[in-house]
């Protein structure tokens, strides 16, 4: 949700002045590009999982503060609801080992972090939204105490004009009037980093623009929102419609929203945050000292942070990243579209699924993105978000199939081939897209188990709707924490 900043009254002035700094850090960053400045000769990856708190019912825990208190560990961080938080993973390369590393060094901590919370009733759970949420639960006085989140609630608000209006058509449906964004806390997700060179970039971009229907499809982890069954990814039309900024008559203009799929591929990460600047005004208009211009001539390396607070409220499904670290510049592509869990080995295999399709696909001698238009792989999104493991996808050269059948014999062969490239051992290979290729045959994902568990205790026994949820989040726990595969759990 951006940097931590602290709370602001802002006047037109700052905003003015905020319009002129990002576009000079715009200008800065194009000379950076021409200038080869960037770090790239070792590319690394990163992992960032946010997690839900609930109480021994199954419950929302209110208690994040407590509970980052209790594990006193900088990985662990603060997240928009009270009843999140998020663990920062070190980034690592692939190869020697690295996804197994990834997947060790998460379940080492959250195992630890599980001890410390429960000595204040906290438990964590992973996945996309946690199903025992209810109304009350996403209302603004569940707002994190971090001071950045209340600022955001009321830029958001300030720019609408009008309270948000939330409406999904799933399964069953859901219509929601909200006062504040909360019910974006309850969107809780994967984000894999992949860094990338300048001159790679828009490669890796598109194809990951390409394969994020794939990966919603066969990752799907959220089919409940209040009570309701929704989509099988709900958590995507729920995060568009709880930050969308925009009335109806601006909906009607044409005006983009802040969450955004895109809408073009591009030839350079200059095209994403160029269009950043000029699509969307300012949610925090503050300014650093910095001038970025002046550092740049003096030869060291400007932290752009007008630049990056500004893409930082803009949450493209796949996001450029500018950072620093040691002093030198890299880029990465933050992608966004996963949800958390059901385990940390089903959160590796989507892992390794990505970064082997990104690594093939983006080395390919004809590239995807120019076989396909880019508003088929948006409707390839949606359709992911909407069906899950049921979707059918359009794809050159196969036309329009199911996406386990493109999955199974397309590409599957493609991910191994990416990871090949990447350095990862047969062995890691095998053993995660292994439970890739099993979800597709046997049809199981995390949003599939939490329906059908749900149902088998909701459609043949006495208990009632929340009941059920309570009693399917319960076995999803205890599943979760076994770390095996989510297609080989049982139905209780």
């Amino acid at each position: 949700m951006g940097e931590d900043v602290a709370k602001h009254e802002f006047t037109r002035e700052d905003r003015t002045r905020y319009r002129t700094k990002v576009r000079r850090c715009l200008d800065v960053f194009a000379r950076m590009l021409r200038e080869a400045r960037f770090d790239f000769e070792r590319p690394m990856t990163g992992l960032e999982i946010e997690i839900n708190l609930i109480d021994e019912h199954g419950d929302p825990a209110m208690k994040n503060h407590e509970a980052l208190q209790v594990i006193d560990d900088p990985d662990f961080v603060t997240e928009l609801g009270q009843w999140n938080i998020e663990i920062n993973v070190a980034p690592r390369r692939l190869a020697g080992g690295g996804i197994t590393s990834f997947e060790e060094t998460v379940r080492r901590s959250l195992n630890k972090a599980e001890e410390k919370a429960r000595e204040i009733g906290a438990h964590m759970v992973i996945n996309g939204i946690l199903p025992t949420l209810r109304s009350k639960h996403v209302t603004p006085d569940q707002l994190s105490s971090n001071p950045r989140y209340a600022l955001l609630n009321e830029q958001v608000l300030a720019a609408r004009g009008e309270d948000l209006q939330i409406s999904i058509d799933g399964v069953e449906r859901l219509h929601l009037t909200a006062s504040s964004i909360v019910p974006e806390a309850a969107c809780t997700s994967t984000q894999l980093h992949l860094q990338v060179s300048p001159e790679q970039f828009p490669a890796y971009w598109n194809a990951a623009q390409a394969i994020a229907g794939v990966q919603v499809a066969i990752g799907a982890n959220s089919p409940f929102f209040l009570g309701k069954e929704l989509w099988r990814e709900t958590r995507i039309a729920l995060f568009q419609q709880a930050t969308d900024t925009r009335g109806d008559e601006l909906k009607a203009q044409g005006v983009r929203p802040r969450v955004w799929f895109g809408e073009r591929w591009i030839n350079s990460i200059f095209d994403l945050f160029e269009e950043n600047v000029r699509y969307f005004p300012a949610l925090l208009p503050i300014c650093e000292e910095e001038d970025p211009l002046a550092v740049l001539d003096h030869g060291d390396t400007p932290a752009l942070s007008e630049l990056k607070l500004h893409n930082g409220t803009i949450y493209r499904w796949n996001r450029p990243v500018y950072d620093v670290v040691r002093d030198r510049p890299h880029l990465r592509v933050e992608n966004r579209v996963l949800p958390a869990g059901p385990t940390i080995v089903d959160t590796l295999a989507n892992g390794a699924l990505y970064f082997g399709l990104v690594r093939a696909l983006a080395e390919d001698e004809r590239p995807l993105w120019s076989q396909m238009s880019f508003q088929a792989a948006e409707e390839n999104f949606n359709a992911a978000s909407r069906n899950g493991m049921d979707a059918q996808m359009y794809w050159p050269g196969v036309g329009t199939v199911p996406v386990v059948e493109l999955v199974l014999r397309r590409l599957l062969p493609l991910a191994h081939e990416g990871l090949i490239r990447w350095g990862v051992d047969s062995a890691e290979r095998d053993r995660l897209l292994g439970v890739i290729e099993q979800r597709c045959l046997t049809g199981v994902n995390g949003a599939t188990w939490q329906a059908r568990e749900f149902h088998r205790h909701y459609d043949h026994t006495h208990l009632d709707r929340a009941d059920a949820l309570r009693t399917m989040l319960r076995s999803y726990v205890e599943l979760m924490h076994a770390n095996e595969p989510v297609h080989t759990w049982p139905l209780t």
